[in-house]
């Protein structure tokens, strides 16, 4: 009996550690992936120019970093550049659709893959519920706030206080009309990310230009005089003041500020679970897009900070206020419009076909569409 517990035990353990070899790993076992580099890179802009710009910026410029939050960004910049050279390596050693499953699967063992894959799956639960909420709070801020109020009577959630007070149904319906999108297929909603990318650069553009003329150098200099002359004319709830200047709080909020600020960058993970194989590692990654991303960042948050003291940027919605509180009113709503195909073409996520073809995964995430051969959405 003992014997027998033994061996069950050995197997067990040597399953944990058992490595997929790189000549098994095949391209998503006939998966049909069209996409050109230049379409690799407006969806890795479209996954990273989301929630992260919109929100993320507003949240930690108000409370954490202040204008310090152009310094965040380049420290996160500089990890996700990191991460991406590591996802070269990796992509010249298995050739294919390589995602952090696929890596950690070929160099640690099955047992890591498990634990990567199913953190690769809940970030992706997490990123695109946050997405969708945050979708609902740009388009409630331009019809006075009806549907949260709305929402706040009919389903409220006696929940703890970090979690939502309704259920956001509409929310979910965004999710689930974008899940049927991209169940059209990889090319068309391909398609539709360019089309909501190239509105969102557009706009971007727009905000980065109008923010410089706007600003003010002035707000990176900003006192507790200021502040004390600010409560008394403003009615919006104002975040701390902190120190003042240009760091308003310790280097350790600025550290977590760019630990926070990285969350923007991780829909780089888009791309190496729909890359192709025959790509060259350096264009399939899309550095070009790292790139791109990180100059939108820094060039909106410093316009942002610039234009709009850091105390009274608006949480939810930071680019469309800051516009409101400059004076230009119509321009609110061009960058409303910015800041809602942003975070459409943020919201729906595609799983690593490889974490799905080994069972590691529930199968009905691995559904295909038998005419096209490409993976329904998670």
């Amino acid at each position: 009996m003992s014997r027998m517990v033994h061996q069950c035990v050995r197997q067990f353990g040597q399953k944990l550690v058992h490595r997929r070899g790189e000549d098994t790993i095949k391209e998503s076992d006939g998966l049909k992936i069209h996409l050109s580099a230049i379409e690799l890179v407006f969806l890795g802009v479209g996954r990273n120019l989301g929630a992260g710009l919109y929100i993320v910026v507003g949240a930690v410029a108000k409370y954490v970093a202040g204008p310090a939050i152009v310094i965040c960004f380049l420290v996160a910049g500089l990890s996700s550049l990191l991460s991406r050279l590591c996802y070269v390596e990796f992509d010249a050693r298995v050739p294919c659709s390589s995602s952090a499953y696929v890596c950690s699967y070929v160099t640690m063992g099955q047992l890591w893959a498990f634990i990567v894959g199913w953190n690769i799956i809940l970030l992706f639960l997490i990123a695109t519920a946050c997405t969708a909420r945050a979708w609902m709070y740009a388009f409630d801020s331009l019809i006075g706030d009806l549907i949260s109020q709305a929402l706040e009577r009919t389903v409220p959630l006696h929940m703890p206080y970090f979690l939502a007070i309704y259920a956001d149904i509409f929310a979910l319906g965004l999710v689930l009309l974008l899940a049927v999108l991209l169940a059209l297929g990889v090319p068309e909603s391909a398609r539709v990310y360019r089309v909501f990318t190239g509105i969102n650069i557009l706009v971007l553009s727009f905000t980065i230009v109008s923010g410089f003329i706007k600003g003010d150098l002035h707000n990176w200099k900003l006192t507790n005089r200021d502040y004390t002359l600010t409560t008394a004319v403003f009615t919006y709830s104002l975040g701390p003041p902190g120190a003042g200047g240009f760091v308003p709080f310790d280097f350790e909020w600025v550290v977590q500020g760019a630990a926070t600020c990285f969350y923007a960058f991780v829909g780089f993970a888009a791309i190496t679970t729909t890359e192709r194989g025959d790509l060259k590692p350096q264009r399939s990654i899309s550095l070009f897009s790292l790139l791109m991303c990180f100059l939108a960042y820094f060039a909106v948050s410093a316009a942002l900070t610039l234009t709009v003291p850091y105390y009274q940027i608006h949480h939810y919605s930071p680019l469309p206020e800051a516009f409101l509180h400059v004076g230009w009113g119509p321009a609110r709503h061009v960058v409303a419009v910015g800041v809602l195909c942003a975070l459409m073409s943020r919201s729906v996520s595609r799983v690593s076909p490889h974490l799905l073809s080994d069972a590691h995964a529930p199968q009905p995430l691995g559904l295909r569409d038998e005419r096209e051969r490409h993976l329904a959405p998670n």
